[in-house]
């Protein structure tokens, strides 16, 4: 039920940035959403939200950290009038009383966030990492404790706006690795909702291209439970993720050992694949994404619109 009794009504907290600008773009689409904004001149003007917020269904956060906790605590001062939320920062992924956005991750986590009144969106580089990883685990094949190791390349548009404005002026490197005191923010929910006990060693790495993402965990296969072939853990992801419109898992073959990032691009869609040499007993999970479509705005609407029953 809406607080209007028709048409839902959406604040989205920071729709200036990439992904509330890319939020609002997609909501253009979809039957049954109102936006609605504050006035540019009254973004920091804390009366002006609270009032904003006491009036829609739910608020989407598109803030830094400590500012999505502060848009929290406001809405929660609304007491019974307050809305439900939706935050794409990294606040609240690992927070208590919060469901974790990935409709797909595991049974009944589609109807967790449609019920929830509180829902963290998850991170571009959790989401293809937590969907290779979880089902394996799950299925008792890959230790909990295995030492895996994550590397993963962006295109720059996930970088926030001062990364931005340097790759489109010429002035950054071609490619970098980032991230290298290993204590990247996403690090605590992929460990989290992957179902790793064993803290993941995480590599980003940033291309010269807009958006497009890979995410890549290499395996041995000996130290795997059972005798497992790279075909036999494609079949565990095949299964998990069968009837699924957003997550498809692919054949590797006539790819020619190579795979790019930014096929995906403009859609909500993640692709998985499982390349392997069984002589060598190695394998390398993949994940193929846009960053900013399932990595970030793709999926908080597809949120919204289980959030609110479309």
């Amino acid at each position: 039920m809406t607080k209007s009794g028709g048409t839902a009504t959406v604040f989205i907290d920071g729709e200036a940035g990439t992904t509330g600008l890319g939020i609002r773009d997609r909501l253009r689409d979809v039957a049954g959403i109102e936006v609605r904004s504050i006035d540019p001149d009254k973004r920091k003007d804390v009366a002006a939200k609270k009032a904003l917020m006491a009036e829609v269904d739910v608020v989407v956060l598109c803030l830094h950290d400590d500012a999505a906790r502060e848009s929290v605590a406001l809405a929660a001062e609304l007491g019974e009038a307050a809305p439900r939320i939706l935050d794409a920062s990294t606040a609240h992924r690992t927070a208590p009383g919060w469901v974790y956005g990935f409709a797909e991750m595991a049974k009944g986590q589609r109807a967790a966030i449609a019920s929830a009144s509180h829902v963290a969106n998850p991170g571009c580089y959790p989401t293809g990492a937590i969907a290779l990883l979880k089902p394996l685990i799950e299925e008792g094949v890959l230790p909990a404790d295995y030492p895996v190791a994550i590397h993963a390349v962006s295109g720059y548009s996930g970088g926030g706006r001062a990364m931005i404005e340097a790759y489109e002026a010429g002035t950054a490197p071609k490619f970098e690795l980032y991230g290298l005191g290993l204590e990247h923010k996403h690090i605590p929910e992929i460990k989290l909702y992957g179902g790793l006990t064993r803290r993941p060693v995480f590599v980003p790495s940033v291309g010269d291209f807009r958006q497009g993402m890979l995410v890549t965990i290499a395996l041995h296969l000996d130290l795997l439970n059972g005798e497992m072939k790279p075909a036999d853990l494609e079949a565990i992801l095949a299964a998990r993720y069968a009837g699924s419109d957003l997550v498809s898992v692919e054949s590797t073959e006539g790819s020619g050992g190579k795979i790019e990032p930014e096929a995906l691009n403009e859609t909500d869609r993640l692709e998985l694949r499982v390349f392997g040499n069984e002589n060598r007993g190695q394998a390398l999970l993949v994940a193929r994404l846009d960053n900013l479509g399932k990595g970030a705005s793709g999926a908080a609407v597809q949120n919204l619109r289980i959030m609110l029953g479309l």
